[in-house]
């Protein structure tokens, strides 16, 4: 029987970057479906991972990413996803939750082989990290309600990839952990 995990995609941020005006719509639309896929998991008691850029903070932990992220201009997208006392953490460096992270010692040690992504950039983080799921043999869905896009084409391309390529089940979020 397959165990499923909830892995939440860089969405404690700051919004104070070079490509925060093209994203903020898009995760503003998306962050009701994320609060809904958080809320689902936690009442089915399903692990749920955050995987976050310390945007170069070297020496940050996840209290001060999140901090941080309630600090930056747009804190009202990050409080209503902000992680629980059950919630693991991975602080990640580049695209994928993967790279250079425990993030497959911990699934292991979980007996996970499903993951659920939702998150940010639908283009780039998300997309990295569902190949790199893939290429670890691990099941993928992606909320697509539940993901938002710096370009709307190009995340368009990136969930037709992910569905096509690496066997990816692409679904709304209220569907996504079924």
């Amino acid at each position: 029987m397959s165990k499923t995990a909830l892995v939440v995609i860089d969405m404690l941020n700051r919004y104070d970057h070079p490509d925060a005006e093209l994203l903020v719509p898009s995760v503003t639309r998306a962050l009701p479906a994320v609060v809904r896929l958080l809320e689902r998991a936690r009442e089915r008691g399903l692990p749920v991972v955050y995987a976050n850029d310390n945007f170069g903070k070297w020496r940050s932990h996840h209290g001060e990413i999140l901090e941080a992220a309630l600090g930056g201009p747009h804190a009202d997208l990050v409080d209503p996803v902000r992680p629980d006392e059950t919630s693991y953490f991975v602080v990640k460096a580049r695209h994928s939750v993967f790279y250079e992270t425990p993030l497959a010692y911990l699934l292991g040690t979980l007996d996970v082989d499903h993951l659920v992504l939702c998150g940010q950039v639908t283009e780039q983080c998300v997309l990295y990290s569902a190949l790199d799921a893939h290429i670890r043999h691990l099941s993928v869905t992606v909320a697509r309600d539940a993901v938002a896009h710096i370009h709307e084409d190009l995340a368009d391309a990136a969930l037709r990839m992910m569905e096509t390529n690496m066997d990816a089940r692409i679904r709304l979020a209220d569907e996504a952990l079924d």
